[in-house]
């Protein structure tokens, strides 16, 4: 590679006097254009008090617009957010920093003011503030619509059988936007050990939707399906899932080492005897993979770059002595620049081939930009490949002997200055396969479509919802939206007097999608296709007109589901392993032999350059396919939050999470898609590896952070505490506070807890390996990280890790497992309660003592300086103005907060703590101790 396209283009953060981030500079070079830089500025302004007011890109900016304007209180919390890409939304919380009302989906017409006749207003309801605080309904209420209750929650009383089930004030019935979810039982370590799921009666028919009205559980059980789905489970004391039963009844047993990582796994039918899947795990001292052994007696071995880590090899083979032969079925080889980017992918497991002058090696190479992103692209395809489109090409059954299926081809992409893929050039000279796409990219936001469906971009706006959701996928196939901005139905075609091809969704109240239902007319008939997705499992059933032809299950196994059973009631059972590359693409499909189902190689974003199995009959049921997603009929890829668009490198719609990745809420992984993938449709995580190594710490964090909350609230609800509780609270937030605030601290704690109990190490966390800007550079990061970020306040969790600094601080005698836990409660309560950062706790380098110098000096600030003429700030006025700020600070209410479990774990802690206080002075270094929690 030539480095010099890269030397002199820093990534520049240029600050105002008040240390408050004003630019960003970045410069873009093309290796087509070495000797041209152009320098991309993204500006921010601020108001008066510093709180962000204004963002916009190189390209809106350069048009004297921006991609988002906020409002905020007097604290600094958005109250109005106006996104270029998704609209305006307008929220409030309330006293208790819990969301109160948001108005989403907000247009602007074209004199500036607010188009509201697709807004949506949401509202939460809680309970009386004597009791803890907790939510009771959501209602939601379209413009020009009647308000619904969408979602109801209902909590466990204190009784003996309740207490029994670790019930007592947990939430044990949710009635959401899909129908109900039970939770029957909870474990200590709050995994649920029992959950129950009905659907909404009808819940086939898109029009079919949840209004929860009344206060008659009766009367919200009558508009549910009798059908009561249950997953079963035990856990051991750290919280890890021992077995799962399915809610047909078939049971997956997990095995886990002395680090808490996976070892085994085996999977028993209802009814049948167990078998193996995975047979053994091996990792390395770091926690990455070294060795898997599948039930299928395949061996898959990886391998690091000793410097980096990084993973270079995977190699997938029939070791000798298996029945079926020895043989390496996959082994593929990874190169990298010295910042990581892919430059080689090399499957040594297949050979070269020679057709029509061209020699076709089975390797893939990528060139970068300057910004490190994805410029131009070689590989392999089909001979019969064609242009891309919604479809998949046509499949090659049986698997290839000869030379005359495949062809190279070169891919070429362009970006404009907001990192919009606007162009995907692809050449295949032997075939004379070649095509351009191209992608139309409003003038107004960062909204595009294909030019099939527009070449105006002052037209594309108009192709979307105000909540930047896209109305049309291919010209004629119209999209359907809820309310909350879930894609609920798709019509491929449209027949007038007959029935239309249409493709259905339903979700959970946290956008998990948990029934699809197809149909499309073949022949003189309508087939239809139903799945309903259950923790584990698939039930997917196909009919042609009332006639059911096919009843399935699917059952998912493997630590990323990689491994699926297709089990069907007459017993013609097939297992098959999938194996994936580093971005979780399944491209090798291997059944309970070790023999060849299927292989599939991908384009960069997605879309099927190699397509081949050994029958037709098995592809069909291949559904899991690039970055470990699964396909629709559609061609659209499910990520969880959103929908991809491989032809066209797109999201479909625009990012719930906001500008957690960037300020482009349409661009996929930062336009570099062999370095990054994503697992949920809101922002990129870097290599597989990277989960191995950091899954495990969040785990950890997680659980005792649990712990430790749970312990907290305790404590507060034993009325004969309230003495030390208040004390540990003044200490924090002011000696003024008074007793009612210990209710307030309750409710709080609460917010906080359920939070990190819905947080999923696998699910919610985006592992990298250390903090990366918006231009590639990496940012060395001098303490653990873990951002959290709220998306539509609809309570799901996600977490920045950073990994080798996790590592790092778990290690740390002093810090451990104890402070990654003190860093999740501290991030949650950024979510939940909206805290600040004012002020942070100092942690020496001595086990079990704190430096609480910085906290405590909020209590006691500097005089106010006042103009000429005003009245001078008082004592009073100062401790109260410093009192707000540690009430707001999020590290105060963390070290309180895990305070009082020390102290209900153990009394001499709190005594010590007294007793330091007596002669603790601000500004001296003076200790606090904190035992460790053991």
């Amino acid at each position: 590679m030539n480095t010099s396209l890269f030397s002199k283009t820093p990534a520049v953060t240029v600050l105002n006097n008040r240390g408050l981030t004003i630019l960003n500079v970045a410069y873009h070079r093309h290796p087509e254009s070495p000797d041209v830089t152009t320098e991309l500025i993204t500006r921010h302004q601020y108001d008066t008090r510093g709180f962000l007011t204004q963002s916009a890109d190189p390209r809106l900016a350069g048009a004297g617009l921006a991609n988002f304007t906020y409002r905020t209180d007097l604290r600094g919390n958005v109250l109005r957010k106006q996104g270029a890409d998704n609209g305006t939304t307008v929220s409030l919380n309330d006293v208790a920093g819990r969301p109160f009302m948001t108005v989403s989906n907000i247009g602007t017409t074209d004199n500036g003011t607010d188009d509201r006749h697709q807004a949506v207003t949401r509202t939460w309801q809680y309970e009386d503030t004597s009791l803890a605080g907790r939510p009771l309904s959501i209602t939601e209420q379209v413009n020009g619509g009647a308000a619904r209750i969408t979602e109801r929650f209902v909590y466990a009383g204190n009784t003996d059988a309740e207490k029994a089930l670790n019930l007592a004030g947990q939430l044990v019935s949710h009635y959401d936007t899909a129908g109900l979810v039970q939770t029957d039982s909870i474990a200590l370590t709050g995994v649920p050990l029992s959950v129950t799921r009905r659907l909404l009666k009808n819940a086939d028919n898109a029009d079919t939707v949840a209004d929860w009205q009344g206060e008659n559980a009766a009367a919200w059980n009558s508009l549910l399906d009798s059908d009561a789905l249950i997953t079963r489970t035990t856990a051991d004391t750290t919280g890890s899932v021992l077995t799962t039963t399915d809610a047909q009844g078939n049971m997956q047993r997990m095995a886990y080492d002395v680090a808490g990582l996976l070892s085994g796994s085996w999977l028993m039918l209802k009814g049948g005897s167990e078998k193996v899947i995975v047979a053994s795990l091996t990792y390395s001292a770091a926690g990455q993979k070294l060795r898997e052994e599948h039930g299928n007696g395949v061996i898959t071995t990886y391998s690091y770059e000793p410097e980096t880590q990084r993973l270079n090899g995977i190699k997938t083979e029939r070791p000798a002595g298996h029945a079926a032969g020895l043989k390496i079925l996959q082994d593929l080889r990874y190169e990298y620049d010295p910042v990581g980017n892919v430059l080689k992918v090399t499957n040594d497991a297949e050979e070269t081939r020679f057709w029509r002058n061209q020699k076709v090696v089975p390797e893939n190479t990528y060139a970068y930009d300057s910004l490190y992103q994805l410029i131009s692209a070689t590989g392999r395809e089909m001979a019969n490949a064609g242009q891309q489109g919604c479809g998949l090409p046509p499949l090659t059954a049986p698997l290839p002997a000869d030379s005359s299926t495949y062809t190279n081809y070169t891919r070429t992409y362009t970006y404009d200055t907001a990192g919009n893929l606007t162009q995907i050039s692809h050449r295949a000279p032997a075939t004379n396969n070649n095509y351009t796409t191209k992608i139309t990219i409003s003038n107004r936001s960062n909204r595009g479509v294909l030019s099939t469906l527009t070449e105006n971009p002052a037209a594309v706006d108009a192709l979307f919802t105000t909540g930047g959701q896209q109305k049309q996928l291919q010209p004629g196939q119209s999209l359907t939206w809820t309310p909350r901005n879930k894609l609920l139905k798709v019509t491929p075609i449209v027949r007038s007097g007959d029935a239309d091809d249409s493709e259905i969704y339903r979700y959970d109240a946290g956008s998990l999608r948990i029934l699809k239902v197809s149909r499309q007319k073949t022949g003189g008939s309508m087939q239809t296709q139903r799945v309903q997705y259950l923790p584990g499992l698939e039930l997917r059933t196909t009919k042609t007109g009332d006639t059911q032809t096919e009843s399935l299950q699917v059952i998912i196994a493997g630590d990323t589901g990689q491994i699926r059973l297709l089990h069907r009631e007459n017993g013609d059972d097939q297992m098959r392993w999938s194996y994936d590359n580093l971005i979780g693409s399944s491209g090798l499909e291997l059944d309970g032999e070790g023999n060849i189902i299927s292989m599939e190689e991908y384009y960069p974003y997605g879309g099927t350059a190699v397509w081949t199995a050994r029958s037709v009959a098995e592809a069909e049921y291949k559904t899991v396919r690039y970055s470990g997603r699964e396909r629709d009929a559609t061609g659209l890829y499910y990520y969880g939050y959103r929908y991809y668009q491989p032809w066209a490198g797109r999201w479909l719609s625009a990012d719930p999470a906001g500008i957690m990745d960037g300020l482009n809420l349409f661009r996929m992984v930062r336009n570099n898609p062999l370095r990054f993938f994503d697992t949920n449709g809101l922002a990129p995580s870097e290599g597989k590896s990277q989960q191995t190594l950091g899954r495990p710490h969040i785990k950890a964090a997680k659980s005792l952070a649990a712990e430790q909350l749970s312990a907290a609230e305790k404590f507060l609800n034993n009325a004969s505490n309230n003495d030390v509780a208040l004390d540990i609270y003044k200490t924090f937030f002011g000696q003024h506070m008074e007793a009612e605030k210990l209710g307030l601290w309750k409710t709080q704690i609460n917010n906080v807890s359920e939070g990190i109990n819905k947080l999923d190490a696998r699910k919610n966390v985006r592992y990298s390996p250390q903090k990366i800007t918006e231009s590639g550079e990496k940012s060395e990061a001098v303490a653990a990280e873990a951002d959290i970020t709220a998306f539509q306040h609809e309570g799901k969790i996600h977490i920045n890790a950073y990994t080798h600094v996790l590592d790092k601080v778990k290690k740390n005698e002093s810090l451990g497992v104890d402070h990654l836990a003190h860093i999740l409660i501290h991030e949650m309560s950024h979510l939940r309660l909206g805290t600040d950062d004012n002020a942070y706790i100092g942690v020496m380098q001595h086990e079990g003592y704190h430096d609480l110098n910085a906290m405590l000096a909020l209590l006691e600030p500097e005089k106010r300086q006042t103009g000429r003429g005003e009245p001078e700030e008082t004592d009073k006025q100062r401790r109260a103005r410093g009192s707000q700020d540690a009430v707001r600070n999020a590290d105060s209410f963390t070290t309180a907060t895990r305070y009082l479990a020390y102290t209900a774990k153990n009394a001499d802690f709190y005594r010590h703590f007294a007793g330091q206080k007596k002669t603790f002075k601000p500004g001296s270094p003076s200790l606090i101790t904190s035992p460790r929690w053991k």
